[in-house]
């Protein structure tokens, strides 16, 4: 291609970067001519393949010849026989060409006909190319690599060499295996490994590696651009064994493959149990709160310590478990929730969520006070408990009063936790009743009002004031006048230190029941905190007026000082 068509146009370099091409730049049909901006028209003449187009970055290869209107040629790759390669949207070829192109699918074949303003305008192109003059290009792309300035800032540039698998991203937590070689611009590799694996967060070797697998798919291979800011920045880096030395301010290219990674996830918000994925698993179903399991299961000590193995043995059976029951200790229990059927599993667990500060003989071994333990699971199979909408009302209801049963056992054992969650979910079954008859409406109140009252026990017992009070309210909705909804609420004002509204439910609930007698006990303690809290005030602003009367003195005594 002549020198001069390389020339970026007059008027500056992306002025089209945030522009919207609207229609005309897709949904041509073969034959179809339109605009797509500021007087530039294309003519699809073969469509191109899939739905993807170029960007600014990428660098594309087309074969091109070009017209004046009246049908003068003046260049052609095609004559060439040799494809035109630039990189789009930097300003290295005709301001028509970095906007039509990136409108262009691969293998597609188009004409563009392109006013002066974006082409050489006023000057033209002396011998070939007039002042003014309107240009046609018939244009088809071959291809493009993509190019990416994953920091947006011009810090690090990825070219994709391969295309990886599917749609993930490594994240932050992931432990990744990839194979890189990084080399100077004069060609002198200054580091190398064909296998390293790293911890995304964690990084290796310099700080584009970590930037870079968080945009990669599995598979993929690119080239990296390095600026020293990502590099080595101006100290550079000394040789070391089999790593030559990164001079300051270096620009690094990195050739990068990102081999596979195991995806690390947190199943507490607080990171105390992580879940490390060994082997990916089948679909997206999980086990839910409820469903019967069956493991294979090593639980080791941090010292490798094998403290418990089931369903390893050549004629043992699966262990088998219901989720959400206590049966295993929490942190398992938790993270078998977040797995897939065939999926194996490195579950690290501290203490809190294992066997806490207090020393447990199992299969194997002792397991001492406050340790982190880590099991390897592979959940073989599961079955999940029927949800909701897989119920007819009827079943909802027998689901609802099954769960109510279980949580008055789990409260009467003192677990509390479990039975709020056993209430929880036997209101879920029947929160939604549009469609229940009038005698099965009337059965999914008294059961909402059942267990919003029971959970609401649980929650005091949990301390967990405000839920309960939220509880209280939910039947007081139902029912305005039951007693054990005042009397519960009123619990809950007291520890929230909300009297006022203590004392109102509690004279309704005796307005109601004059003659209950576990009301009655509550209107006593009420009236002692009461009195209590009273002599507090009292003494509080006892207190503030003796120190104002004090100040007062002093500022008198400072007056006849004066």
């Amino acid at each position: 291609m002549d020198a001069n068509f390389e020339m970026p146009p007059v008027g500056g370099m992306n002025d089209d970067d945030d522009m919207d091409f609207g229609d005309g730049a897709s949904f041509l049909k073969v034959g179809e001519e339109k605009e797509i901006q500021q007087g530039l028209k294309k003519k699809l003449l073969k469509e191109g393949e899939g739905y993807e187009t170029p960007e600014n970055g990428d660098e594309v290869e087309v074969h091109y010849t070009g017209t004046l209107l009246d049908g003068t040629k003046f260049d052609s790759s095609r004559d060439r026989a040799t494809p035109f390669k630039f990189t789009l949207g930097q300003g290295q070829v005709i301001k028509g060409w970095d906007i039509g192109i990136k409108t262009m699918k691969k293998g597609e074949n188009a004409v563009f006909t392109i006013p002066a303003e974006l082409a050489y305008g006023e000057s033209g192109s002396p011998p070939t190319i007039p002042a003014n003059a309107t240009l046609q290009f018939d244009v088809e792309l071959l291809k493009w690599d993509s190019v990416k300035d994953i920091c947006k800032d011009g810090g690090v540039f990825k070219k994709i060499l391969a295309v990886g698998e599917k749609w993930e991203n490594p994240k932050d937590l992931d432990e990744v295996l990839v194979k890189f070689e990084a080399k100077l611009e004069d060609g002198t590799v200054v580091g190398k490994s064909d296998g390293v694996e790293f911890t995304v967060k964690d990084g290796h070797f310099c700080p584009a590696l970590t930037k870079a697998v968080k945009t990669m798919k599995k598979g993929e291979k690119v080239l990296l651009t390095v600026k020293p800011q990502y590099g080595f920045g101006e100290k550079g880096k000394p040789a070391s064994a089999g790593e030559g030395a990164v001079p300051p301010n270096a620009t690094l290219e990195i050739n990068l493959e990102l081999v596979s990674w195991k995806t690390v996830s947190e199943v507490t918000d607080d990171n105390k149990v992580v879940k490390k994925v060994l082997k990916e698993g089948d679909g997206y179903e999980r086990p839910n709160e409820g469903a019967v399991v069956k493991v294979k299961l090593i639980g080791k000590l941090q010292d490798g310590t094998v403290f418990l193995k089931k369903g390893h043995g050549e004629n043992e059976e699966p262990f088998e478990f219901k989720t959400d029951e206590e049966q295993v200790v929490d942190g398992l229990d938790r993270a078998v929730m977040k797995m897939k059927k065939g999926e194996v599993a490195l579950v690290t667990i501290d203490p809190e969520y294992a066997f806490g500060s207090n020393e447990s003989q199992q299969e194997l071994a002792v397991v001492p006070p406050n340790s982190t333990v880590t099991y390897e699971v592979d959940l073989l199979t599961f079955d999940k408990e029927r949800e909701s909408w897989d119920m007819n009302t009827e079943e909802k209801i027998e689901a609802a009063s099954k769960k109510k049963e279980e949580g008055n056992s789990k409260f009467k054992g003192g677990k509390y936790s479990l039975a709020s969650k056993r209430y929880e979910k036997a209101v879920k079954f029947i929160e939604y009743d549009t469609s229940f008859s009038e005698e099965e409406k009337k059965q999914a109140k008294a059961l909402k009002v059942a267990c919003n009252l029971n959970d609401a026990a649980c929650k005091l017992k949990l301390k967990d004031y405000k839920q309960a009070e939220k509880l209280c309210t939910k039947v007081l909705e139902l029912e305005s006048t039951n007693v054990k909804a005042l009397y519960r609420r009123a619990q809950a004002y007291m520890e929230l230190s909300d009297l006022d509204l203590a004392e109102f439910d509690v004279k309704k609930a005796l307005e109601i029941d004059p003659n209950n007698r576990e009301v009655k006990l509550e209107q006593k303690r009420l009236k002692e905190k009461m009195k209590e809290f009273n002599k507090k005030e009292a003494k509080f602003y006892g207190n503030m007026f003796a120190k104002l009367r004090i100040i007062k003195r002093w500022r008198g005594n400072e007056h006849l000082r004066s």
